[in-house]
């Protein structure tokens, strides 16, 4: 055989390898259906921010992405359940603050965000609002604070679970406050609320999308939102910052995470197609109205956010002595 011919006959059988090998592994779209699970009941921000971004991404890959909403725990189940789960590019995780985190601090988890899940993008990201039923009878964050001083541990306040960011913007603003509130946890946004339009729970640090169309219909009041600034769909509704706590920030953020296991070709595929998805102006438009800002990244640029994110929460719950009890 000449040189030539033995050239062509490694390289047939380095390609026959590659074929037989772990490509079939990292086929791209998956040949069987999407799974993108969410660690919250339907209903809820999140719920709503999944659904619009699976639709265009099962457009773009022409593939069915199925949300798969997975409730309890504040989001802790979900998370286990994408740790553990199949490797192969069929399954992600709109990941959330808590689980990722807050919880490994607050709980005895079975997983651990950096190990066994891997980042694909960040997803999006938005301050939540503390908001009361009205009939507590308070207009203000000032009043708020006066009437928890009354009342110590007597006003209560809901969150989607032990560990998530709505517990824990309510732990950040008691110690801030110098007030104690009861925490109530919940298996997601849409039962919180509803036991807070039922008059069941006083108050709710609250995704802005499932909170404003009560507040506009008068059943709610809005006291004040956690982000650094006043979002532009919510002009008229002050900071915690501006009223009174300067430095306080307590944003609310899902990202897209996948098994630890994914091969990284798979990963960084996924990375590609959800950012599209994100910075596509008609996605970016509904999540807006959904009071929602994208946050799409590399997958560098969302583990080295989490990171920093796991470093401040980690400090809150060592200085509260937060458990999940």
């Amino acid at each position: 055989m000449n040189k030539s011919h033995l050239l062509h006959a490694t390289a047939q059988a380095f390609a026959a390898l590659l074929l037989s090998g772990p490509s079939h592994a990292q086929d791209f779209p998956p040949k069987k259906p999407v799974t993108l699970v969410v660690g919250f009941a339907a209903g809820g921000a999140a719920d709503a921010a999944a659904r619009l971004i699976a639709k265009k991404l099962g457009e773009n890959i022409g593939q069915t992405v199925v949300v798969d909403n997975r409730a309890g725990a504040g989001g802790n189940i979900a998370h286990q359940q994408v740790a553990n789960g199949p490797a192969d590019g069929t399954m992600l995780l709109f990941g959330s603050v808590g689980p990722l985190t807050i919880a490994p601090h607050v709980m005895k988890v079975s997983y651990d965000p950096f190990k066994d899940l891997a980042s694909v993008s960040g997803g999006v990201n938005f301050p939540n609002v503390l908001v009361v039923h009205k009939g507590v009878g308070v207009k203000t964050l000032a009043e708020f604070v006066t009437l928890a001083k009354k009342k110590p541990g007597g006003l209560d306040y809901a969150s989607t679970g032990a560990g998530s960011a709505s517990h824990l913007a309510g732990e950040l603003f008691s110690q801030r406050a110098g007030i104690e509130m009861t925490h109530v946890p919940y298996k997601g946004g849409a039962p919180a609320l509803q036991d807070l339009l039922g008059g069941r729970i006083a108050s709710y640090f609250s995704a802005p999308p499932t909170a404003l169309p009560h507040v506009e219909a008068g059943n709610l009041v809005p006291l004040a939102t956690t982000g650094p600034t006043r979002p532009a769909y919510m002009p008229n509704i002050p900071t915690v910052a501006e009223s009174g706590y300067p430095g306080f920030e307590a944003l609310n953020w899902y990202a897209f995470v996948a098994p630890g296991k994914t091969p990284t070709p798979i990963l960084d595929r996924w990375n590609v197609e959800i950012v599209k998805v994100l910075n596509n102006p008609s996605v970016k438009d509904a999540l807006d109205k959904h009071g929602l800002t994208p946050q799409p990244t590399t997958r560098a640029e969302l583990t080295a956010f989490m990171k920093k994110e796991d470093a401040k929460w980690s400090t809150v719950v060592r200085e509260r002595k937060i458990t999940a009890n």
